[in-house]
């Protein structure tokens, strides 16, 4: 009964709330016609003394009474709703009396249609019969409902706050509804009664990740660090910590990271796409003397592999450890120089001309950096995804991007 009650009054409000600028129209419409009666009046009055004053003849002051008269009447015609002598009405009053009809109908539909088609709805999807559920016969049966049973786990943690078990199971939760201050508490909690275990460390690590706009900070590090310690087949702390590297600029650390998961995960694994991302971005950006060798296939040579010419090979890397600063930077050069010819033989690599225009930009050579990226825009027009990444890259490394891709 109590829902009829509320909505019967929220019915009234809303038909109050939507006929107010009609009937606020209609008042003024009424005070209007009295006031110009008003005037016909005064004029009638002062028509008699200017008679009795000898200022206007009795013929002229006819006259002027029949014509006041005869607008009197014709407020009075617009006073009622239709009529004998309608067509002889002035225009203005028939047009006030259709807005009147239109007033009408208005009214009729807020105060009449509106509330049984809500009605009518209300009856067809709605559940008229559901008993009143109190918040505490909620709580008691949430159901699956997340609030309810993040409320009713608060609850029990409000008067019992060393329940171990009720901190671990509502971390997770504050994690995936976005609470990640409240998160964060939680799993400090569960670890300091129930102890550290992988997976509340890997928690905690996350969430501090979280809190801090995706930036593994050195709280997130130790956390990730422990959970190893505790797990050491753990790819979760180990993405995270070769995530660390990489944004700390350490991207050829980060690179052997991410590749270390990607040997030790199965092909399948969910998180391989993003680990490959990861792999293929910090490829890009680390000088070429710096990648870690790639083993070619068992039976193969390296210059087999057309998705990476030029890649320096594990008798390079152990060559240049004994080499001098300066013949270390000739036989850069010279890796740089064989990555040219071979794009230029086959130019239809887009990884190979990312690395080509980020090595002559670290070899501070400009202006083959920028020739490698207009040669790499030919093949990889601007207005594709490779040739925006091309240009990306350019940008960030402050080359003359607009000249170049005119």
């Amino acid at each position: 009964m109590l829902f009829w009650i509320i909505s019967a009054l929220l019915t009234v409000l809303v038909a109050v709330v939507l006929l107010s600028p009609l009937l606020r129209a209609s008042a003024r419409a009424t005070r209007y016609d009295e006031g110009e009666a008003a005037v016909y009046r005064d004029q009638l009055r002062e028509l008699e003394r200017d008679k009795a004053g000898g200022l206007i003849s009795p013929e002229d002051a006819d006259y002027a009474r029949a014509e006041i008269g005869r607008r009197l009447l014709a407020i009075a015609g617009r006073e009622k709703a239709g009529g004998e002598g309608e067509g002889d009405e002035p225009a203005d009053a028939a047009a006030k009396r259709a807005g009147r009809r239109r007033y009408t109908w208005s009214q009729a539909f807020i105060l009449l249609c509106l509330p049984v088609i809500g009605l009518a709805g209300y009856l067809e999807i709605g559940s008229p019969g559901t008993p009143d559920a109190p918040l505490e016969a909620r709580i008691a049966d949430p159901g699956d409902d997340v609030d309810l049973l993040v409320a009713k786990v608060e609850r029990h943690l409000a008067t019992t706050p060393e329940d171990g078990n009720g901190w671990n199971v509502l971390a997770p939760v504050y994690f995936r509804i976005g609470r990640y201050d409240d998160a964060e508490l939680a799993f400090r909690n569960a670890i300091r009664i129930l102890g550290p275990d992988a997976e509340r460390m890997n928690g905690l690590g996350e969430t501090v990740v979280m809190r801090n706009d995706g930036i593994v900070t050195d709280d997130a590090q130790m956390a990730f660090q422990a959970a190893l310690k505790l797990e050491p087949n753990n790819p979760r702390a180990d993405f995270y910590l070769a995530l660390a590297l990489e944004q700390s600029g350490r991207r050829a650390e980060a690179l052997t990271a991410f590749q270390n998961i990607a040997k030790a995960s199965p092909p399948t694994a969910p998180w391989m796409p993003l680990v490959n991302q990861h792999i293929a971005a910090n490829s890009a950006g680390v000088p070429l003397l710096e990648q870690p060798a790639q083993a070619a296939p068992e039976g193969e040579a390296q210059a087999q592999n057309p998705a990476a010419p030029g890649n320096p090979t594990a008798e390079d890397v152990a060559n240049a450890g004994a080499m001098s600063e300066a013949d270390r930077g000739e036989m850069i050069r010279g890796m740089v120089a064989s990555l040219d010819a071979r794009l230029k033989e086959d130019p239809n690599n887009f990884e190979g001309w990312m690395r080509l225009v980020r090595s002559y930009a670290m070899l501070k050579d400009k202006e083959r950096a920028e020739a490698a990226l207009k040669e790499g825009l030919k093949t990889f027009p601007a207005d594709g995804a490779e040739g925006q990444q091309l240009l990306a890259m350019a940008r960030e490394l402050d080359l003359s991007v607009e000249e170049v891709s005119q």
